[in-house]
């Protein structure tokens, strides 16, 4: 989609985000997934971890105004949003991702573009202000991805 409403044209490019996100995972072995490659905890399967923390964060937490303990997974800013148990697989983790995003797209759908939640920090935030920032992030997140997976296929 390159024009129309601008609706459409955000939700097209933040789904259009989060599946190239989950492309850069997609076909990694487990151990391919974990590993890392660069001195923060950044990894593959982190990036998608990462990814649901923000779909709650922003969405449930911020403009849902849901209590951390009333969303469906963690919440909690910080590096813990990298971190995948040992007991969940790529899989696992793709599926958290894509729970997360259809639970904000169900939300979104309550909202107007112009509809605020308020953020701890930042204040109030629209939900056109929240599409923009995840588009941005999962853009960025899928190019860290990239780049991780290219040092993994080179290794080979």
């Amino acid at each position: 989609m390159t024009n129309g409403p601008e609706r459409l044209m955000l939700e097209h490019m933040l789904d259009r985000n989060r599946q190239a996100l989950i492309e850069t995972a997609h076909g990694l072995s487990e151990a391919d997934a974990r590993r890392r490659l660069v001195a923060s905890l950044t990894t593959p399967i982190g990036l998608l971890k990462h990814a649901a923390f923000a779909e709650r964060r922003w969405f449930q937490r911020v403009l849902l105004g849901l209590d951390e303990s009333e969303c469906d997974g963690y919440a909690t800013p910080g590096d813990g949003s990298f971190v995948v148990a040992d007991s969940e697989t790529l899989p696992d983790v793709i599926a958290e991702f894509e729970r997360a995003s259809e639970r904000s797209r169900a939300i979104a759908a309550d909202f107007t573009l112009d509809d605020t939640g308020t953020h701890p920090s930042a204040g109030d935030v629209s939900l056109r202000f929240v599409y923009l920032l995840l588009i941005e992030e999962f853009a960025r997140h899928a190019g860290h991805g990239d780049i991780l997976r290219e040092q993994l296929t080179a290794a080979r």
